[in-house]
Formats: structure tokens, C-alpha cells, sequence
């Protein structure tokens, strides 16, 4: 799952072995600190590596957020409200983001395997 880093064009993301989106790797200090935050349009899926929790400052809406271990398992799925936040996780090693209702049309709930491929 891990690419060069600041590398943080689309990529194609895996749930579960089947392909659902294109993903944009946020892995350097400056990409996981802009986030999805102050997008008018979202990507279809964003990847933050490393990290633990997320916050919605400089969000517009409601995004799915999934807790990923290193082996890219998901560890638990929650929803992220504009200026909201996630409590750090335990075993965290990256978390997803996308545009809210993504996560039921892939069927990825906790226990789901995530892959990023390049």
C-alpha cells in the first residue's frame, strides 16, 4: 500500500478486492493537513497516511471516514461533520475519507480490507 512520498495522484482504491474509486494519497506534512478541507468538489476517496484521526475544519460537508490498520483492514467506519473531529485510534495507521453515502455503494464496513494500487 505505500507509494513515493508527496506522490498524491489518483490511484485506484480496492475494497474488499473489487475496485470503487479513484483515490488521491495524502502521505506528506502539507497534503494530510489540506485534507479535503476547503474543496468545493471532492474526490472520490482520500487516503491519509500516516494518521490516527481526522478533523472537519474547513469542511462543507459530511464526509465517510474509515480507520484503517497497516495491513489497510478497516478498523471502524464513522461520519465526519463539518468542524467535527475523530478521537485518535488505537492500531490506526491511515484513514480514508469520501463524500458521505460512498462507503454503503462499495459495501465497506469495519472488517473490510482496503488496497490502494497504482
Amino acid at each position: 500500500m505505500r507509494s513515493r512520498p508527496g506522490q498524491s495522484g489518483p490511484r485506484s482504491l480496492e475494497v474488499d478486492g473489487t475496485t470503487v474509486a479513484h483515490v488521491i494519497v495524502a502521505d506528506t506534512f502539507g497534503t494530510r493537513l489540506r485534507g479535503l478541507a476547503y474543496r468545493r468538489r471532492l474526490p472520490e476517496a482520500l487516503i491519509l497516511r500516516p494518521s490516527n484521526s481526522v478533523h472537519g475544519v474547513g469542511m462543507f460537508r459530511v464526509i465517510d471516514v474509515a480507520v484503517l490498520d497497516a495491513q489497510g483492514t478497516v478498523l471502524c467506519v464513522l461520519m465526519l461533520r463539518p468542524f467535527g473531529m475523530t478521537a485518535p485510534r488505537r492500531r490506526a495507521a491511515s484513514v480514508l475519507e469520501a463524500p458521505r453515502g460512498s462507503f454503503d455503494r462499495w459495501g465497506l464496513v469495519a472488517g473490510s480490507t482496503v488496497v490502494v494500487r497504482d
